[in-house]
């Protein structure tokens, strides 16, 4: 076993798991680890030129992950910087070793797609979810994302639909045009 990092000391101190990470424990226990690995490993890149190659299991993981939560590869890459439970899933120790690029994940998905064995790994889930009276049910990670929005003209009437405005001004011209319609 592994020596505990200060993240996993502090981690194993809370009181309550999180759902993600219940989830994870229980596809980390259902999953067929050994055999998926075995079924990828004669496909996957040596080594032989360029850098060396991440784990064929870490890239499982981390492919899974991807299908579970719906995020692109550069989204996962940042929510397993950001999660410990994505990392613990991953065995990610940014002591030893960083994140797969989400270049990596993309060749990955790549290689299963062509092999076909995305399909075959996704059929042994389900009948493995089925044999344990379960069914998967995806979700997604969204994060909020500011966007700068145009500035609005000066030529543009005051009760423009398009207008953007600060929370306050628009919460009291909404309210105005509701008493308005009271009214009438």
């Amino acid at each position: 076993m592994a020596q505990m990092t200060f993240s996993d000391l502090e981690y194993s101190r809370r009181k309550k798991k999180t759902r993600r990470e219940k989830f994870l424990e229980a596809m980390n226990q259902l999953v067929p680890w050994e055999a998926w690995v075995a079924a990828i490993e004669p496909y996957y890149p040596h080594g032989r030129r360029g850098r060396p190659p991440v784990g064929v299991e870490k890239m499982l993981r981390m492919y899974l992950l991807q299908n579970w939560f719906q995020l692109s590869a550069a989204a996962l890459e940042e929510a397993i910087y950001d999660s410990y439970a994505l990392r613990r899933f991953m065995g990610v120790d940014f002591m030893e070793s960083g994140v797969p690029d989400a270049t990596t994940l993309l060749k990955f998905r790549q290689l299963l797609e062509k092999k076909g064995l995305h399909l075959e790994f996704e059929a042994e889930l389900r009948r493995r979810l089925a044999e344990s009276g379960q069914i998967l049910k995806t979700g997604a990670i969204l994060d909020p994302m500011l966007i700068r929005g145009v500035q609005p003209s000066a030529a543009a009437p005051a009760d423009s639909e398009e207008e953007l405005l600060p929370l306050e001004q628009l919460a009291a011209r909404s309210q105005r045009k509701t008493s308005a319609k009271i009214t009438e």
